[in-house]
């Protein structure tokens, strides 16, 4: 059954599905903030339905069998009639190939039946934000080990950004990830190379706390700063055409774009 996506002013909130990673504490925490926000400066009312997919570690190969497990989700999150869904896992996506996000993302709106809902991922949104910033040289932040980290640098360098320079914070442990505070990212930015750079992606993971940081660190550098999280609402705001301002999110979703 096809439900019909609800206008700003309907009084049912939409209903976002979240595709998360079992040990994902973070976007069920950033997410909502954000929206409630918005509907503070009179955007729509948002409710967050989760499914979960089986993953503490971050390596390759247990992103792999997580990524296996997507479809499931959307399935679950289909019955819901949810008007939209979310994959939000960053390195899941961009550790497949720069194309991959194409990919899931049909694979995934395959899976929802005739619903017009939407599907976003979190690279993919990652990488729309940075067009919409029109950001052609960036420098980042994540938790990952190395390698993973490097396979995040490629997937934003294929669509044409060059990454100045990428720290690698080498937490293999999500949950260790997601109990990180978001002002310890404050500290680590200063040994970030920063120079030439349009924007920064202060956490290119959507586990990483960062919400709290990012209009600190904005301020701080006088250039956008984005995160896998923000981008993500961002994405979202631009499908259903939310025009209502994010305040404390930076500038991508504060309306000064």
């Amino acid at each position: 059954m096809k439900r019909a996506v609800i206008s700003s002013t309907h009084e049912t909130p939409y209903r976002l599905g979240l595709v998360v990673p079992s040990s994902n504490t973070t976007m069920e925490t950033e997410l909502p903030e954000m929206f409630r926000r918005m509907s503070a400066e009179g955007g729509p009312q948002l409710t967050v339905h989760s499914s979960r997919m089986r993953m503490r570690t971050v390596s390759p190969e247990e992103l792999l069998k997580m990524d296996a497990q997507a479809d499931r989700c959307v399935e679950e999150l289909a019955d819901a009639e949810v008007d939209a869904i979310a994959y939000a896992c960053l390195v899941a996506v961009m550790c497949q190939g720069p194309e991959y996000a194409l990919e899931l993302e049909r694979r995934l709106k395959s899976k929802m039946g005739d619903s017009e809902a939407p599907v976003i991922t979190s690279a993919g949104a990652l990488n729309e934000a940075l067009s919409h910033l029109g950001a052609k040289r960036v420098s980042l932040i994540a938790p990952y080990l190395p390698g993973l980290t490097e396979k995040v640098v490629q997937g934003i360098e294929a669509e044409g950004v060059e990454v100045i320079d990428a720290i690698s914070l080498s937490i293999a442990d999500n949950l260790e990830v997601g109990r990180r505070s978001p002002h310890q990212l404050i500290e680590e930015v200063k040994r970030l190379d920063v120079r030439g750079a349009d924007a920064v992606i202060l956490s290119a993971c959507v586990q990483m706390p960062s919400l709290a940081a990012v209009p600190i660190v904005e301020a701080a550098l006088g250039i956008p700063v984005i995160s896998a999280a923000t981008a993500t609402v961002f994405a979202l705001k631009q499908r259903f055409g939310w025009d209502a301002a994010i305040p404390n999110a930076g500038r991508l979703l504060g309306g000064g774009l």
